[in-house]
């Protein structure tokens, strides 16, 4: 539930304006916790003078607010956007364990739907040769399942497995990805408002990702897998390799114009 401190609270009514859930009232001066709410700390984040706490929420986390520390540059940010790539060539270092804390306290602090924060973040790194080997282990399972459901996912998956098997380094799946992420969600639109954050912040560690639909199929087809993984009864809504890339991109990519309709 929601603390006020009342010491604190000067009645304002910004909590109480900007609660969606109408859960905060002001009477005689002070404002009450008067509902049950989805405890999307709103409340916490505009008041003035601090008196709103959530007690399940492990408040030294919040941050105090600083136009210098907090300013996003516009120009900055569409550049940081524009030259993003899909990396499919990783080097073979590893990801510090701080540098992925902060990459899924960037997933972590993404919107959801409700406040759910429902979503589960499985990353792969000490373990990833023994995951990359039974996912492997489980493609004759997979192409035989997808011989009766989808011909065209069985034809591209069976020449990967070809390659796998002329070649085990030819490794058209993971492409020497030093970190696997499986994003997992009750919503899955709620994995994927993450992953973009998740990407972001990778790069802004000096990482890279690539989105895996390969992947994404592939534990789709797979209860071996996903039960490795511990999924449970959530929905994958996003997979990801993370690494450090083995490329260097001197410019940004052209794209398409916009396809935009102003009313």
């Amino acid at each position: 539930m929601i603390q006020i401190d009342l010491e604190k609270c000067i009645g304002c009514k910004a909590c109480e304006k900007d609660c969606p859930g109408r859960a905060i009232q002001v009477v005689d001066g002070k404002a009450q916790y008067t509902r049950k709410c989805i405890l999307c700390g709103h409340c916490v984040a505009v008041c003035p003078k601090g008196a709103v706490s959530i007690p399940e929420y492990d408040m030294a986390d919040v941050e105090e607010y600083d136009a210098q520390t907090f300013h996003l540059d516009p120009e900055i940010y569409l550049h940081a956007v524009k030259f993003r790539r899909s990396i499919r060539n990783f080097t073979s270092e590893l990801l510090s364990r701080d540098k992925l804390e902060r990459i899924l306290d960037a997933g972590r602090y993404t919107a959801t739907a409700k406040n759910d924060q429902d979503c589960r973040f499985i990353l792969v790194q000490e373990h990833l040769e023994e995951f990359k080997q039974l996912v492997w282990q489980e493609m004759p399972h997979v192409l035989e399942a997808l011989h009766h459901t989808d011909a065209p996912w069985h034809f591209l998956f069976s020449r990967f497995y070809e390659r796998y098997q002329k070649d085990p380094k030819n490794d058209t799946l993971f492409f020497n990805c030093t970190s696997f992420l499986v994003i997992a969600a009750d919503n899955p639109l709620d994995g994927g408002l993450a992953a973009p954050n998740i990407e972001n912040m990778a790069v802004a560690e000096g990482a890279g990702a690539l989105y895996s639909g390969y992947m994404m199929r592939m534990l789709l087809e797979s209860q071996v897998l996903q039960e490795w993984l511990g999924i449970g009864d959530k929905k994958i809504a996003c997979c990801m390799l993370l690494g450090y890339p083995h490329v260097t991109y001197h410019r940004t990519a052209p794209r398409k114009k916009a396809d935009i309709l102003w009313k």
